[in-house]
């Protein structure tokens, strides 16, 4: 099963890199599909967004049936086990089976699939910010708990005003690069409230320290925000006169390694959070010891992500956007994605802000409790 995960993983790889060749060159390379009635004529209902579509559906359907057959495991030895691990010739022929089939399916249930998409994108998004988190708050306890010498404590002071700094210096390189004018009224309005949000991180954290040493998990965070608000100006169209210094009209090879890049980084965004079930379970149920017989990770929330992983990666392929076809090379570029980055970027921030107030309001109200008990015995 642990090698299993990564089959999956290329398999979700190979999905992306089919949905870029349908989007870009299937139109010129594949004389077939205009023959198709459900292509339409000369193929167009095949090809760019709904091409993309059709491919993530596709991709949506088999992990969906994984996730069904798979999400009650709990044993090494039960019949789904089997399933998730081995009986590759079937997920293949089931794999195929669903993509052929997408290219049958009538357009207008392909552009409902595509508003679904949205909104699955979106919990995709969610899922990979819990788990991102999760994941900076356990590199915090790692380096500055309370039972850490005084060495490792200091390097993860060190750590956080690297993190501190570069995230200050990322918010001047973006205001010399995105808001030199006052016109730019979108990118001011970016740069300045990330620079809030930025403060405020510096400021809770400081409170907290004391409490929770979130010192370092502060200034990490602080600067993932900054990469949120710097990639959500770089999706800006590349006309608009703000944003002189990303992509131009044509393709180079920075454009096209850029892209790879983006692709690799879908795959393993969906990956990490797939096998990062721990994230999402209940204080009581992590601390349950695990078994020999147990399986080592959660088998349908995995083909879950995977499946939320489909739509997400259409979304990017597609900007957002149903209408409009996207330009060959490019990704996840538009006042849509900007404006779904930005909002990423917000939730991100609330999402750690709570995890640094909740633990104070509950040891609070630990607190209070037992006051509230003994004033009742004596008026009693």
């Amino acid at each position: 099963s642990l090698v299993a995960r990564y089959v999956y993983g290329i398999i979700f790889l190979i999905t992306n890199l089919c949905a870029w060749f349908i989007r870009d060159y299937a139109q010129t390379a594949l004389a077939l599909i205009p023959y198709v009635s459900s292509c339409g004529p000369k193929g167009s209902y095949c090809f760019d967004t709904l091409g993309v579509l059709r491919v993530s559906l596709g991709c949506f359907i088999f992990f969906f049936v994984m996730f069904l057959s798979t999400w009650n495991t709990l044993k090494l030895h039960e019949t789904q086990n089997s399933w998730h691990s081995d009986n590759w010739i079937l997920k293949f022929i089931l794999l195929v089976s669903v993509m052929v089939a997408s290219f049958f399916i009538p357009p207008l249930y392909i552009q409902i699939y595509g508003e679904v998409a949205r909104v699955g994108a979106g919990i995709f998004l969610g899922l990979q910010l819990v788990s991102v988190i999760e994941f900076i708050t356990w590199w915090n306890n790692y380096w500055m708990s309370h039972d850490q010498s005084k060495q490792r404590c200091s390097f993860g002071l060190v750590m956080s005003t690297v993190f501190y700094m570069a995230s200050v210096c990322g918010i001047a390189v973006m205001c010399y690069l995105y808001a030199a004018s006052t016109a730019c009224l979108h990118n001011i309005f970016f740069i300045s409230l990330t620079l809030l949000l930025l403060i405020l991180l510096m400021v809770m954290s400081m409170l907290s320290m004391v409490k929770n040493r979130a010192l370092l998990s502060s200034g990490i965070m602080a600067s993932y925000i900054v990469f949120l608000c710097w990639s959500a100006i770089r999706s800006e169209p590349s006309h608009t006169k703000c944003n002189a210094h990303t992509q131009n009209g044509h393709t180079d090879w920075i454009t096209m390694l850029s892209f790879l890049i983006a692709i690799g980084a879908i795959v393993m965004a969906t990956f990490s959070t797939g096998i990062d079930s721990d994230s999402f379970k209940f204080e009581f149920d992590k601390d349950d010891a695990k078994e020999e017989d147990d399986i080592p990770y959660s088998y349908g929330f995995f083909h879950l992500v995977f499946s939320l992983g489909a739509m997400y990666f259409a979304m990017l392929f597609i900007s957002w956007n149903l209408a409009h076809p996207a330009r060959k090379w490019s990704m996840d570029v538009g006042w849509t994605s900007t404006w779904v980055k930005i909002v990423n970027e917000w939730f991100a921030a609330a999402i750690y802000l709570w995890k640094l107030i909740a633990p104070i309001m509950r040891q609070n109200r630990v607190h209070e409790q037992p006051q509230t008990t003994a004033a009742e015995e004596v008026s009693t």
